[in-house]
């Protein structure tokens, strides 16, 4: 009894760094102490559950453990250590998919010791399809952040095949619990089943959708997780899934909206197709683009009195984000207001502008979200978007045949000068044209980012 007591007061302190790691979470100023936090009630909850256990344990279970920990923790240890910041959306789409392809292992390991249990089984092949579909959804997202399948692959009705399977997944699930059959092979057909729906489902998603992609999927590995709690009685357990559950489906209602995108239409319909035919402005945008060059930009940065800095992938790509922090430290020493846009899916994950920037230990405080940022622009000077594309694209205001009509964007088109530093005019992920391009106000900068931004900050420098 006093194991028992033990190992459940663990299990509650635990509970409760998940609650403030995850409150501490969101806000960038104390996302880093709440990681920590959390991250040690999971170490704790570990340690609880392998040294209080009560049953009869050989000792080569404890030993193979210790290993698997050991190699788990090194791995770990190391590819974090060592990823670039362009690579943390595919770092957490894999980390993901390990969390779901372990909910699912579970459910394979422990369907035969609940036969004759109808709810224990449904908890199981719940957790089998989820965490299944979890983890091959989250391997096709980290081949498609990569660039390894760099385009979307659709079969010919896609969205009506992808939704007859997901209904044969459940048919075939129900039909195991209403046979109370203990067959091994009906369990692996589900769980490969499973696994090929996950492909299915992620492989038609374009490279724009990925933010949603990624919220989605983790909500999916919560809930697998919290399956298992449930199948074990782990209140731990059952507390982390739904935890996490709970937050990546809030994060992918955010998501959706940001995205002009309604979760209906994520699970069961046109997702990453909205079917535009091409027909409207997007695809033939009339006027001329105006080109200028580091000299220019830095005599207008220099004489104007608030500066707005819009990033976008493309700074990830060419790791400015130090350059870009310099060149707003550079702007304040001459007394010029300095803020970042940061709009909701600017990246390639939810925050991705924000965990990049926090690299540079950028002033918490001057990253302005969509929404309080946006009746600002009209009193900026100058904008200055770096590597974003779609998410300041004026056709989501004015072209109703575009596939971004509707999405929220940063109204950078109101403010009274604005600069746009990419590589080329190649579209983003939308593959639309960009009316802001075009418009009387904007001049393009061409040119690798960091390079480009290390050009003015010398310009800069080198005035009186």
């Amino acid at each position: 009894m006093e194991y028992i007591f033990s190992l459940e007061f663990i299990y509650l302190i635990a509970s409760i760094t998940y609650i403030i790691g995850l409150k501490k979470l969101g806000h960038p100023e104390t996302a880093r102490s709440g990681n920590l936090i959390a991250a040690a009630g999971m170490t704790i909850a570990i340690l609880g559950t392998i040294f209080l256990y009560q049953g009869e344990v050989p000792t080569f279970i404890y030993t193979l453990i210790g290993v698997a920990i050991l190699i788990g923790t090194i791995i770990g240890w190391m590819v974090a250590k060592k990823v670039a910041m362009t690579k943390m959306p595919e770092l957490v789409s894999m980390f993901n998919g390990m969390g779901g392809a372990s909910a699912a292992l579970i459910g394979l390991i422990e369907f035969g010791h609940y036969t004759g249990n109808s709810l224990s089984i449904m908890t199981i092949l719940g957790g089998v399809i989820i965490g299944s579909v979890s983890f091959s959804g989250s391997m096709i997202a980290w081949a498609k952040l990569n660039g390894t399948l760099s385009k979307p692959l659709r079969l010919p009705k896609y969205n009506l095949l992808n939704n007859l399977f997901l209904l044969a997944l459940f048919a075939f699930s129900a039909y195991i619990v209403w046979s109370g059959s203990s067959s091994q092979l009906l369990l692996y057909v589900l769980f490969f089943g499973a696994l090929t729906y996950g492909i299915l489902f992620v492989l038609p998603i374009g490279g724009a959708d990925m933010p949603v992609v990624i919220s989605l999927l983790n909500s999916f590995t919560g809930l697998a997780a919290a399956l298992g709690g449930f199948l074990y009685g782990n209140m731990v357990m059952l507390t982390g899934g739904i935890l996490v559950g709970s937050a990546g489906t809030i994060l992918t209602f955010a998501m959706c909206h940001a995205m002009n995108r309604p979760l209906s239409n994520v699970i069961f319909g046109g997702f990453g197709d909205k079917g535009y035919d091409g027909s409207g402005s997007s695809s033939g945008i009339q006027g001329d683009i105006k080109k200028t060059t580091v000299s220019d930009v830095a005599i207008l940065m220099n004489y104007s009195q608030k500066v707005i800095i819009v990033p976008g992938y493309g700074l990830a790509v060419a790791q400015a984000q130090h350059a870009i922090h310099e060149l707003e430290q550079l702007l304040e020493k001459r007394g010029i207001d300095v803020k970042y846009a940061i709009h909701p899916v600017a990246g390639r994950m939810p925050g991705h502008m924000n965990v990049l920037l926090a690299e540079t230990n950028v002033e918490y405080d001057k990253l302005a979200e969509m929404e309080d940022v946006n009746p600002e622009f009209q009193n900026t000077d100058v904008v200055f978007v770096v590597g974003a594309n779609d998410v300041v694209n004026p056709a989501a205001h004015n072209d109703p045949k575009s596939p971004i009509y509707g999405m929220p964007i940063l109204d950078v088109e109101n403010a009274k000068q604005i600069i746009v530093n990419k590589r080329s005019m190649k579209p983003g992920y939308a593959g639309i044209e960009n009316e802001l391009f075009f418009n009387q106000k904007t001049s393009m900068l061409f040119g690798d980012a960091k390079g480009v931004i290390q050009s003015l900050i010398t310009e800069l420098k080198g005035m009186s």
